[in-house]
């Protein structure tokens, strides 16, 4: 039938582009042609529901909702691996295999050990059928429709595979994903993720697929078991792997011996920090099948294979003090304040300790000497107690907030406590009014973070919208404050009813609504009326926004204390509705293309530009990847985005190309 041709063609293309873009870095259509013909796709499964395949690509956005996760019995047990930690331990490891294997040639293959959560994926006749967690080695749970998601993750495969058999690898977070994740969370008021390994285990146990979709997640596969496998040896089955679609990294190495294994840790010991993603270790198997079929299993472990682990850069300190600190949605953060000491280039001398769980976990108690390490080189982490101090009891997380004394409350399955006092607690207070001048919302010139602190301790602003009746008289009494200074800061406060709505939203402060959200919400329903009339129905409709944004915007709405705020900044000319602007120069000649700006402009502001660009139907990349068409370069662009672009040969225009481009 020519409708079915139809959608096999367009899903093999897809699955071609998928994997020239996830796996091999090296794209060949625009994402704006990616996504029409994904939507020509989807649009002709839904008028031909016979023809439904659930490894189309289309099921990779997600959308089904796993109440229980099945747990699964391995048809190949998965064993952890034993650790070494210096070269004598190699030596050690390689001195009792070569006695239980007598005098062979020893061939090793070195891989990056990943520090992500493994899954062992099987695939009958070519398809991805079923997805598993490590679990205990045994059994774990059925992850699949969330393990569709992950691009980089083939639902079919090409080549001359065998009939069935189980892929093992690790799911990772990469840096730049975790960070931005990290800094979204910050930007509502949420508590960031700890570390990337974390985050990357907690998708896959995520009830709803299209929240997984929405993670950067990937995959590093390393590893194949079944039978009748075409090759005989590690290293072949990596590249054979490779072959068939899979994302198998290509930093491994084969070693002749232990000096070849040992110059591949040397060197990933200094330069895995430049990859994109957290490793630990290097993997060391004996390569050929038949030797390992030889050594075998103890009850844990394969004899064949070790991990050696790097050292992290750890030191111990004394732990003062822990101080709890109150963000602007209430949640308490523990903060373990330490001896000051040095680690990894710079002085420490706080480090997080997350929260109640953690504390307790490693029973850290006020004067312990402790062992302080880089959290994924990062944040200073304490890992643990290196001798007890005079303190004989366990430390007690506290049961009040620090600022306000109110009840701490846990809501069920979450790790943080919370301040349920919002509209009384002075950090929460000022935090909200501190995020609602900062530079991505409100913008407001001449007033700063510490201001917003003398302002609400002396009385002069208990809501963001009391700023609007601030007076010079009133300012110049503070600190450091003068005639000039108050008269910016009046004026800057005033200047601020110019902002857009979608700004105006972000500023609310609404919990999970951060930049993006905010201005899809504004965008959706044009004013503030439009908005808290929506019923949560019509809030998870809306793209992209899940149950839990739209149940955070029903409560914000529903509260007295914001309705009011909301009628009193509408009073003072605050932007509450989208201005429509009818661009008459507005084209489409940038349909398809996405630009990173970088630098300063001559003709532009760099807002101006990115507004000229998404006016031509083109789109603003935040940080130069594969799948930035155009760095527009003005002066002093910065030097990591010009490697970055010179690496990945993205063309670098200027100002005036851009406008030639237009024109």
């Amino acid at each position: 039938m020519e409708v079915e041709k139809i959608i096999n063609e367009l899903r093999n293309e897809l699955n071609q582009h998928n994997h020239n873009y996830y796996v091999l870095d090296q794209p060949t259509i625009s994402d704006f042609e990616f996504d029409q013909k994904l939507k020509q796709l989807q649009d002709l499964e839904a008028k031909h529901p016979e023809f439904f395949d659930e490894n189309s690509p289309s099921q990779r956005v997600g959308g089904t909702i796993t109440k229980n996760f099945q747990t699964v019995v391995h048809e190949n047990r998965m064993y952890s691996l034993d650790n070494s930690y210096s070269k004598e331990d190699l030596l050690d490891w390689e001195t009792k295999i070569q006695k239980m294997l007598g005098d062979v040639d020893l061939q090793y293959t070195c891989e990056l050990k990943y520090d992500g959560a493994s899954i062992s994926i099987t695939y009958e006749n070519g398809k991805l059928l079923r997805a598993v967690t490590r679990g205990d080695g045994i059994q774990g749970d059925d992850v699949t429709n969330n393990i569709k998601t992950i691009r980089s993750i083939p639902l079919e495969l090409s080549g001359n595979f065998p009939p069935k058999f189980d892929i093992r690898g690790e799911i990772i977070l990469p840096l730049d994903g975790f960070e931005k994740m990290n800094q979204e969370l910050i930007e509502i008021g949420e508590t960031p993720y700890s570390n990337p390994r974390n985050t990357a285990s907690g998708s896959l146990k995520l009830q709803d697929s299209a929240e997984v979709a929405k993670r950067p997640l990937d995959c590093l596969l390393y590893f194949i078991t079944g039978q009748n496998l075409p090759f005989n040896s590690q290293y072949d089955g990596l590249e054979t792997a490779r072959n068939w679609g899979f994302k198998v990294p290509s930093q491994s190495k084969l070693a002749n011996n232990l000096e070849e294994v040992f110059e591949f840790i040397n060197y990933w010991d200094v330069h895995r920090h430049d990859l994109p993603y957290e490793t630990d270790g290097v993997v060391i198997k004996v390569n050929n099948f038949d030797h390992q079929q030889e050594l075998g299993f103890t009850a844990k472990s394969p004899r064949w294979a070790i991990a050696y682990k790097f050292k992290s850069e750890q030191v111990t300190t004394k732990l003062n003090s822990i101080s709890y600190q109150v963000g602007r949605t209430g949640a308490i953060t523990p903060v373990a304040n330490l001896e000051p000491v040095q680690l990894a280039g710079t002085i420490v001398k706080r480090a997080s300790l997350h929260n109640a769980d953690q504390i307790e976990k490693l029973d850290i108690r006020v004067g312990d000497e402790v062992f302080v390490e880089k959290g994924g080189e990062i944040i200073p982490k304490i890992i643990g107690v290196a001798q007890r101090g005079n303190e004989p009891e366990s430390t007690k997380y506290i049961t009040h907030c620090p600022e306000c004394q109110t009840e701490l409350i846990r809501k069920d399955g979450e790790a943080q406590h919370y301040c349920p006092n919002f509209y009384g607690c002075p950090p929460q207070i000022i935090g909200r009014i501190q995020h609602y001048i900062s530079r991505k919302a409100m913008d407001i010139e001449g007033l700063g973070g510490e201001t917003v602190a003398l302002l609400f301790n002396n009385g002069l602003v208990k809501d963001y919208s009391d700023l609007y009746e601030l007076t010079v008289e009133q300012v110049i009494p503070l600190e450091r404050m003068a005639q000039k200074s108050a008269e910016n800061l009046v004026n800057g406060i005033a200047k601020s009813k110019e902002v857009s709505f979608e700004r105006v939203l972000f500023a609310l402060g609404i919990r999970y609504v951060g930049e993006t959200v905010a201005k899809k919400l504004a965008k959706h329903y044009k004013t503030i009326d439009a908005l808290r009339q929506a019923s949560l129905m019509d809030l998870i409709l809306v793209d992209e926004i899940g149950e839990r944004i739209a149940q955070s915007v029903i409560e914000f709405f529903e509260n007295e204390n914001n309705t009011i705020i909301i009628e009193r900044l509408k009073s003072f000319g605050v932007q509450f509705e989208i201005v429509e602007v009818h661009n008459p120069n507005a084209t489409d000649k940038l349909v398809g293309k996405t630009f990173v700006v970088s630098g300063v402009f001559e003709q532009f502001s760099r807002d101006d530009l990115k507004k000229a660009i998404e006016d031509n139907g083109g789109k603003v990349g935040s940080s130069i990847s594969a799948k930035t068409d155009y760095v527009v370069a003005g002066d002093n662009m910065g030097p990591a985005k010009l490697e970055k672009a010179n690496q990945l040969k993205i063309p670098i225009i200027s100002e005036n190309d851009f406008i030639a481009m237009l024109q």
